[in-house]
């Protein structure tokens, strides 16, 4: 099982992501580390990136997905995946791909990016990426999870959510 923790910048899907690895004990991907510098450099300009600037990227991602699934294990990732069609690409790494979706209004996640320090996307593209954002579909798998729930509520949620053991790397 491969966990990909969606949504837009200030969502929350690092953090809880993180937890939920850390508890499985499992191989975590910050999906903003795999980044060119290019596209970061964009992004901390407030120029939105292109699919054409997305789609390398992506499949990087699901590369990596694909090298954990080749041996036999799980992951987790935080990855924006707004739009079903990055998703798509990210399921191309492995059969059983979720989306644990870190949802929440305008207004809740600009105040917690309001909030944070050191992070590259500059709040003014949040109504941008919650322009892009497609919600997940019926026949995609995955859950939505309320951002306005703390981090240690959404860590137990997503957990239950998962509700069956998973692979780590060395199984």
């Amino acid at each position: 099982m491969h966990l990909v923790f969606m949504g837009v910048s200030g969502s929350g899907k690092t953090t809880v992501a993180a937890r939920v690895a850390g508890r499985l004990d499992l191989p975590f991907a910050e999906a903003d580390a795999f980044h060119p510098d290019a596209n970061i450099a964009k992004m901390a300009a407030g120029v939105p990136l292109t699919d054409e600037d997305r789609w390398p990227w992506l499949r990087d991602l699901a590369g990596w997905i694909a090298e954990h699934d080749a041996r036999g294990g799980s992951t987790v990732m935080a990855c924006s995946a707004l739009r079903r069609s990055y998703r798509d690409v990210l399921r191309e790494g492995a059969r059983d791909v979720r989306f644990l979706h870190m949802s929440g209004t305008f207004e809740v996640i600009s105040a917690r990016m309001g909030a944070r320090e050191g992070h590259f996307m500059p709040p003014a593209l949040l109504e941008s990426q919650l322009a892009t954002l497609e919600e997940l579909g019926p026949d995609e798998r995955g859950e939505v999870f309320d951002v306005r729930e703390d981090v240690d509520a959404l860590t137990e949620h997503a957990l239950a959510y998962i509700g069956r053991p998973v692979r780590s790397a060395g199984a």
